[in-house]
């Protein structure tokens, strides 16, 4: 992984955190597929690209080095408190799995406590580490919702999610402006009353 860091005395400074091995070999292959694309990986501009790739990917697909449910255990906190608490607007950045493009958009989620509330940042956490994996939004829509269910054991659990897919966009239909939206509930939100309130909330311009 990469992090960028500033100096006491104000200068950049640029820290970076990678598997010497895993960046080796995928480098490897990266310089393996642009010269059967056609291209001179030896070239000036071409040189570091296999390098720059190797680190990229791991970089954007980190997710898989964390645990979710461990990220909401870590700010567990005991409140009587049982009405809506919604974390909006969440961007986020995926991998689509069948052709390794990305997808981008936002994550709604909500969910009603049931004597435990976790902290409002570990929320965006949980959608972070899901989507930095090779996904479909099908998928990752699931396991936010599942992962605060099983984790919290809240009265009910909302997650939407609205992206655009690159895979749409620059191949295939090439459909510059589709939007696709996932959804998926349980408990409370599956009354009519209640999932009516949290579109309601989510569609508002509160902020």
């Amino acid at each position: 992984m990469e992090f960028t860091l500033n100096n006491p005395d104000g200068k950049y400074k640029r820290i970076e955190k990678f598997d010497p091995e895993i960046t080796t070999q995928l480098s490897e292959h990266y310089k393996k597929i642009i010269e059967l694309l056609g291209e001179d990986a030896s070239r000036e501009g071409l040189k570091k690209t296999p390098l720059r790739m190797a680190k990229a990917m791991q970089f954007m697909l980190q997710g898989y080095e964390t645990n979710p449910e461990e990220i909401l255990k870590s700010a567990m906190f005991q409140e009587d408190y049982r009405q809506m608490v919604v974390v909006k607007d969440i961007e986020l950045f995926s991998m689509c799995e069948h052709h390794m493009l990305p997808f981008v958009g936002k994550a709604h989620v909500a969910y009603i406590p049931n004597g435990y509330i976790t902290g409002l940042s570990k929320i965006a956490r949980v959608v972070e580490a899901y989507s930095r994996r090779m996904q479909v939004q099908e998928r990752l829509t699931t396991q936010i919702k599942e992962c605060i269910h099983n984790t919290l054991q809240p009265l009910g659990v909302a997650v939407v999610i609205e992206a655009q897919h690159l895979c749409m966009q620059m191949r295939g239909v090439q459909k510059q402006h589709s939007v696709t939206t996932t959804s998926d509930f349980t408990g409370a939100f599956n009354r009519e009353a209640t999932r009516e309130e949290f579109f309601k909330i989510i569609s508002s311009n509160l902020h």
